[in-house]
């Protein structure tokens, strides 16, 4: 290349320079951005750390509860209803849940065998009335002979011998007169049985109650043995509903704790917002070894129509009787929920705050002091709520906080 064309050539400082100026603004903007983000984690609060504990609904008598055990309602009558006799079932009067009176008509085996032999006893009852007529004809035709032949041998006009035939005559027709009133009894004792037997047929309901579950259908072949294939033996199975206890198994090591007649309160997994208030009835003398417990029967003090056979239960021992008219239920907080703040009894509630969950302060009023917790009397509290358990100094109005991991 020649040095005049190497004189030529220069480089343009002015377009090099804005280029690198602005590539200097843009770190400078980074930076600062990062910096802007340190102070701001340095100088903004960090959320606090804390436990929590639920608002809980209270009731009076779990302040004098002494034990609790768990179990199942059961009617102490119940029966499943059958027949003695055998047959196919031809009428069904009833479903689960019906209710029935003592001697109603639940169902009827077909009857016809039965009913005929019913007719035929009851003709030989007839036919032995009849013997007996006849039986008592002859014996009053005998006596006429008898009479006749002793009047007779008086007068020597018939020997000895045939007043003795006579005589014999008559002692049978008697006979046969005993003989026949004793073959009528016979006939009437068969003509009973025969009518048992087609009343057994009828299967009527032995006491009031309802009916739980139904065996059979119209159609199946109803035996008192069931021992054959498809055949029914209980037809219905019925419960009387005005005798229904808890059955609740209490552990040996606590029998101490319970009594006769003892006050209990009974609640239902299936009516969870209803107490039944009630009574130790009776305990059952006997130990179950495999679970080294005791059934502990307990009665309501007032029957509901809600309650059903073989709901579960649990059952809460009562060191004394509450009055139900005051057991309505309490809010109940922990007792470590409750710290002092301005001379106020005060909760922190968890409440969310957009992406955040701050603590909101709330006055409370304070009653009954249980063992695990504390009546709250007023305070704008719900069951379910979550209250912060131990608040410090650090934790106050909108004050955000995290949840302690376990």
């Amino acid at each position: 290349m020649a040095a005049t064309d190497i004189g030529k050539l220069k480089i343009d400082r002015a377009r090099v320079a804005p280029r690198k100026r602005r590539r200097l603004r843009w770190w400078m903007v980074v930076l600062a951005l990062i910096a802007v983000g340190v102070l701001f984690r340095v100088v903004a609060p960090r959320p606090v750390t804390v436990q929590t504990a639920s608002v809980v609904t209270r009731y009076p008598a779990q302040q004098v509860t002494v034990l609790t055990a768990s179990g199942y309602v059961v009617a102490q009558r119940k029966a499943a209803v059958a027949t003695k006799a055998t047959g196919r079932l031809e009428l069904l009067n009833v479903q689960e849940g019906s209710r029935v009176k003592k001697g109603d008509l639940l169902a009827r085996i077909d009857a016809r065998d039965v009913e005929a032999q019913l007719a035929a006893a009851q003709a030989n009852v007839g036919v032995a009335r009849a013997a007996i007529a006849s039986a008592e004809a002859d014996q009053r035709n005998s006596a006429i002979e008898l009479r006749r032949s002793r009047d007779l041998v008086s007068q020597n006009f018939l020997s000895a011998s045939a007043l003795d035939a006579a005589v014999s005559r008559d002692d049978r027709a008697t006979a046969a007169i005993n003989n026949a009133r004793a073959a009528l009894q016979a006939a009437i004792a068969n003509a009973a049985n025969a009518k048992v037997a087609v009343d057994f047929t009828d299967i009527r309901a032995p006491f009031d109650g309802v009916v739980v579950t139904k065996s059979a259908n119209v159609g199946d072949i109803v035996t008192p043995f069931s021992s054959a294939v498809d055949s029914k033996g209980a037809v219905v199975n019925m419960a009387d509903l005005s005798t229904l206890e808890v059955e609740a198994d209490v552990s040996e090591s606590s029998l101490s704790k319970i009594a006769v007649a003892q006050p209990c309160e009974i609640l239902l997994d299936a009516l969870p917002d209803t107490r039944f208030s009630g009574s130790v009835s009776r305990m059952v003398p006997t130990v179950d070894r495999a679970k080294a417990t005791v059934t502990t029967k307990v009665s309501f003090d007032r029957l509901d129509d809600r309650i059903l056979p073989d709901m579960s239960a649990k059952v809460s021992f009562l060191s004394s009787k509450v009055d139900p008219a005051t057991n309505h239920p309490t809010i109940a907080v922990s007792a470590d929920a409750v710290v002092r703040r301005d001379g106020k009894p005060t909760v922190f509630r968890l409440k969310t705050d957009g992406d955040h969950t701050v603590a909101e302060a709330l006055a409370v009023t304070t009653g009954v002091t249980y063992p695990d917790a504390v009546e709250v009397t007023s305070g704008n509290l719900r069951s379910g709520d979550k209250l912060i358990v131990k608040p410090g100094d650090q934790v106050a109005n909108g004050t955000t906080v995290v949840l302690a991991t376990k």
